[in-house]
């Protein structure tokens, strides 16, 4: 089994600046406009971008996600060889058991990954409310030539040091990455939506 592209969605955030919206449930799984939920938004873009195959990562209070995303069919995303798969914390033989971060998460998961073939692995956030097109992105990247690429938005340079900044040269290559830099350099904000070359990306982890 062969896919261009493979998503990797992480939706195992508490959220906890949310107080009691997120106190039996995962931020991503939290209600937003009356009918729809949080993590609908990356599902959409997936489905409307093109990208049938998608893992989504979950840790903390997942049992209203896991019911509401069940087989992806709601989006498109169910179709035979490819979908939405759920992906947990589980016990290996090396004894790892909880993520430990978002590196931990995508290792944990490299027999999923492969299983698929990937040459690109999209990276997103579960918990982010926006409209895109990842393919758009994807072409981007092949253009570069890159190894990596980051989505970024321009925010107001008072609002950067709430951000992740990156710093850039003339051809748009990133030179530094600023996390919540007290004096910021730019005002090119992480999205925290990432293409990777998959074999690139999985010799570091």
């Amino acid at each position: 089994m062969s896919t261009e592209m493979l998503g990797m969605i992480l939706a195992g955030g508490q959220g906890t600046r949310l107080g009691k919206l997120t106190k039996t449930t995962a931020k991503p799984s939290v209600p937003f406009g009356g009918r729809y939920r949080i993590i609908d938004f990356t599902l959409s873009n997936l489905a409307n971008s093109g990208v049938n195959t998608a893992g989504v990562i979950t840790q903390y209070q997942p049992l209203e996600l896991n019911r509401h995303i069940q087989n992806g069919a709601s989006w498109g995303l169910n179709e035979r060889g490819a979908g939405v798969t759920i992906l947990q914390p589980y016990a290996s033989s090396e004894g790892e058991k909880f993520f430990e971060g978002t590196a931990h998460a995508i290792y944990q998961n490299i027999a999923y990954i492969d299983s698929y073939n990937p040459q690109y692995l999209l990276i997103l956030s579960g918990d982010h409310i926006y409209k895109m097109d990842y393919q758009a992105m994807l072409d981007y990247h092949k253009a570069k030539k890159a190894s990596l690429t980051v989505a970024v938005m321009p925010v107001e340079k008072e609002e950067a040091k709430r951000f992740g900044i990156m710093n850039t040269d003339d051809t748009d290559r990133i030179i530094e990455f600023e996390e919540k830099p007290a004096k910021p350099k730019s005002n090119l904000a992480s999205m925290g939506i990432y293409i990777f070359n998959w074999p690139t990306l999985k010799q570091y982890l």
